[in-house]
């Protein structure tokens, strides 16, 4: 009997420890602060240039693939970067295109790591730097010989003095012949008018773009990025004249986004978009190249509920505030 006590005890005890154990195991042990946990990776991941909203797309008609990004928030490398799509970006309607990167597949052989002592068995050699070489004048042109000066039909006798030819600019006395009408001395036409240059207005550069305003009109409401439409909105009339905040080229020209009603897009750098909505007529198309201070469209109401511009600046994918890049007013 004391036997099989002494046996439940130590059975028991074994029990107690072996969940004290696994308890022990499953604590989460923080490292202090500057100490490196042995055996963990360090290497933070290269930050994306935008969120990843997830889930797909289906081109539309009118899209492209800078409105897509646009409409979702990412920026246009990396959704061309997630669905393999090289420049010029073609895309088609009816495409079906991821809003998140594809998951890793780990390959089944690895490529082979070329070998240093033998760069060139698996790296293309370098083209080698075009060699301009002088051309020598051909024998064609070297043979032409110089005009000879023009001979006079009756050359001066020696020691006659030469003719005397008016200094340029000096004026000339013209006498008159008997029976002939005096002739008007010529007068020299009188320079152009200079044209007075048009004021370029106040400009600011930042992001590598110079930028102006897109309409003189006043800040009716400023830029608060939690919006639907995160942008700034600025006061005008119907048919004021739209300008280019920046020189790039136009890569949306259309209504296809939801609240935006006739909308432009403008690419200044890889960085760097800007867009100009509820327009009452587009000017430019697609794949045109603008200037700073260039008409694009006509201010209007198409989208709104009255006569403004909804401007946005886009960096990277993500909208930021228009008054941190235009000139102070």
């Amino acid at each position: 009997m004391n036997g099989s006590l002494r046996w439940f005890a130590a059975s028991g005890a074994m029990l107690v420890l072996a969940g004290c154990a696994i308890t022990r195991s499953s604590v989460v042990v923080e490292p202090a602060p500057g100490v490196r946990p042995v055996g963990t990776n360090t290497a933070a991941p290269a930050p994306a240039h935008t969120r990843v909203p997830g889930g797909s797309y289906k081109v539309a008609h009118g899209d492209t693939l800078y409105s897509i990004a646009f409409r979702n928030g990412v920026d246009f490398r990396d959704l061309a970067g997630w669905n393999g799509i090289a420049v010029p970006y073609t895309i088609w309607p009816g495409q079906v295109l991821r809003l998140s990167p594809p998951a890793k597949v780990a390959s089944a052989h690895a490529a082979p790591v070329p070998s240093p002592a033998h760069p060139s068995a698996s790296a293309p050699p370098a083209p080698a730097a075009p060699v301009f070489e002088p051309v020598a004048p051909s024998s064609a042109t070297a043979s032409v010989p110089a005009p000879a000066a023009p001979l006079s039909a009756k050359p001066p006798a020696a020691g006659a003095p030469a003719p005397a030819v008016p200094a340029p600019g000096s004026t000339t006395t013209v006498v008159p012949v008997a029976g002939l009408p005096t002739p008007k001395p010529a007068v020299p036409a009188p320079a152009p008018a200079p044209v007075p240059a048009a004021p370029a207005g106040a400009t600011r550069s930042a992001g590598g773009v110079v930028w102006r305003w897109p309409v003189q009109g006043k800040l009716i409401k400023g830029f608060r990025s939690g919006d639907a439409i995160p942008g700034i909105e600025l006061a005008g009339k119907s048919g004021d004249p739209v300008l280019a905040a920046g020189d790039g080229v136009v890569v949306y020209s259309g209504n296809g986004l939801v609240g935006y009603g006739e909308l432009i897009i403008i690419k200044h750098n890889d960085s760097f978009l800007s867009a100009y909505g509820h327009n009452r007529k587009r000017l430019v198309k697609e794949g045109q190249r603008v200037s700073a201070g260039q008409q694009i469209a006509e201010l209007g109401s198409t989208g709104a509920s009255r006569d403004e511009l909804q401007f946005q600046i886009r960096r990277d994918g993500n909208p930021v505030d228009p008054l941190g890049y235009l000139p102070p007013r």
